[in-house]
C-alpha cells in the first residue's frame, strides 16, 4: 500500500489559498498578486526571498524574523481618481515564510529594486555543509 503525504506539504499552500479568496472580498482591498509572486532560493551560505512588490514604496514594508518565520507586511495605497479597469489591488498584505534551518539573524539583508524585494538570510554555521576529513 502506498501512502501519498504530499497533501500534507501542501497543506501551507491551501490555507494561502483560503486567505487569498477571503482577502479578495475584503472591503480594504488586496494585493491580487502578493501571493504568486514568491520566489525561495538557496545554496550552500544563504537563503534568498524573492517577492514581487510593484508599486509598493519601500518604507512602506515591514520585516520581521523571529526562530521559525520571516514576516513581510506591507501596504499598497489607493490610487486617487475614477477608474475604469484597475487590476492592480491596494490595502495590506502579509507573507509568513518558515524557515526550515536556523538563519544568522544579525546578518540578514534586504533590497528592493524594480519591484522585487530580495531578502538574503545568511545560514547559520550549523547547518552550513562542511568537509570532514576521514582518517
Amino acid at each position: 500500500m502506498v501512502i501519498d503525504f504530499s497533501s500534507l506539504y501542501e497543506m501551507p499552500r491551501s490555507f494561502e489559498k483560503l486567505f487569498d479568496e477571503f482577502a479578495r472580498a475584503s472591503k480594504g482591498g488586496y494585493i491580487r498578486n502578493a501571493t504568486a509572486g514568491l520566489n525561495i532560493v538557496e545554496d550552500d551560505e544563504n537563503y534568498y526571498v524573492d517577492l514581487l512588490v510593484p508599486a509598493v514604496d519601500p518604507e512602506n514594508i515591514d520585516l520581521t524574523i523571529s526562530d521559525k518565520n520571516l514576516i513581510i507586511r506591507g501596504e499598497v495605497e489607493k490610487e486617487a481618481g475614477k477608474f475604469f479597469r484597475q487590476e492592480r489591488g491596494y490595502g495590506s498584505f502579509q507573507r509568513v515564510i518558515t524557515l526550515n534551518a536556523p538563519v544568522d539573524r544579525d546578518a540578514v539583508q534586504a533590497t528592493c529594486e524594480n519591484g522585487i524585494l530580495r531578502v538574503v538570510l545568511p545560514k547559520s554555521e550549523a547547518v552550513k555543509p562542511r568537509k570532514i576529513a576521514i582518517s
